[in-house]
């Protein structure tokens, strides 16, 4: 699953633009999956018989897209302005490297430098207006051959493992989840399964909405990766989860209460069969869980998720064993419905 989840980061799929991640999850499948389909969203929804029907249809999720930026105007000396596609801090984008549309155009964040900036403005948080993305254009003309408004860039800052069972990369959330489907789609499955691979997630769930009112499942579970504050200067009751310490289930976050009979029915499998498990000690984040939830007359669901530092970055961090944990218990779980 590693090299699997290696391949899947690698790709772009900035919010709307994921048809690279698309083709790829839909040339994967190919002589696993007994139905493919793509929807007018961009949704990839797959369907893969079991050894048996579950009395209740059963859904998995993971979202395709990622957190990057869009153009919005070029200027007349070639630099591109810019929008975030999704929730970014700016604090982590100065400096860093993009790859912009389907011809991955190479291009570096930039603002002012900070000998220039006034003593008194140092401190505070750099506006996304403020920055520019250089591409080596002289010209507007010349950077028009190239790049056009609306086009998207994601992160390029690598893919390294590192430290005890530590991999960076961008687009971990969710790239990570997709590629526990993808293994799911691979196995003899014990029971029939449906599978959502979703667009748009960042920018406000708008792909599960529509995957969710086709599939009409029962039952619901979506992969994830979710935010880890674990680091030194945080306070343990802040830390909302931690790296090491296994798969996340969490009870609730911003968007859904998860059900609680899925919740005890993950945590019980968790104590059964000693995997490790935590939940999140902090209401935040949301997935396409709260959609999913709404649709029609209701849905259950349940959430799995590993902890991920550096979060909507170029240089998301996260541990193996806490991703064999989620597997696992995927795995379980989907055993018995």
């Amino acid at each position: 699953m590693l090299d699997l989840l290696k391949t899947l980061c690698a790709l772009n799929g900035v919010s709307g633009n994921e048809a690279a991640v698309r083709d790829f999850i839909i040339e994967k499948v190919s002589g696993h999956a007994d139905e493919v389909t793509t929807d007018a969203m961009g949704n990839v929804l797959v369907f893969k018989k079991g050894a048996r029907t579950p009395a209740k249809k059963l859904m998995l999720c993971a979202h395709m897209d990622e957190v990057g930026v869009i153009v919005t105007a070029i200027t007349d000396d070639g630099y591109l302005k810019f929008a975030m596609a999704g929730s970014v801090d700016g604090r982590v984008c100065v400096g860093k490297s993009v790859t912009i549309g389907t011809n991955r155009v190479f291009g570096i964040i930039g603002c002012k430098a900070i000998h220039l900036v006034k003593p008194e403005d140092r401190g505070k948080a750099m506006k996304t207006e403020d920055m520019y993305i250089d591409i080596g254009a002289r010209s507007k003309a010349e950077a028009e051959n190239l790049i056009s408004p609306g086009d998207t860039g994601a992160f390029d800052d690598g893919i390294v493992a590192f430290g005890d069972g530590l991999i960076k990369a961008k687009a971990i959330d969710d790239r990570f989840g997709c590629a526990v489907l993808l293994e799911m789609i691979a196995s003899d499955l014990p029971v029939d399964c449906h599978f959502a691979f979703t667009v748009q997630e960042e920018v406000g769930l708008r792909g599960a909405h529509t995957a969710a009112f086709r599939v009409q499942p029962d039952i619901a579970l979506i992969i994830e990766a979710t935010t880890a504050a674990d680091f030194p200067s945080v306070p343990n009751d802040k830390k909302v989860c931690k790296l090491d310490d296994g798969a996340v289930i969490p009870f609730m976050d911003a968007g859904t209460i998860y059900d609680r009979e899925l919740y005890k029915t993950l945590t019980a499998l968790a104590e059964t069969h000693r995997i490790p498990w935590q939940t999140k000690n902090i209401i935040a984040g949301g997935t396409d869980a709260a959609a999913i939830q709404r649709t029609r007359a209701g849905v259950q669901t349940a959430g799995i998720a590993i902890p991920t530092r550096n979060l909507h970055s170029p240089s998301c961090v996260a541990k193996i064993s806490d991703m064999e944990a989620v597997l696992k218990l995927v795995q379980l779980f989907v055993a018995g419905q």
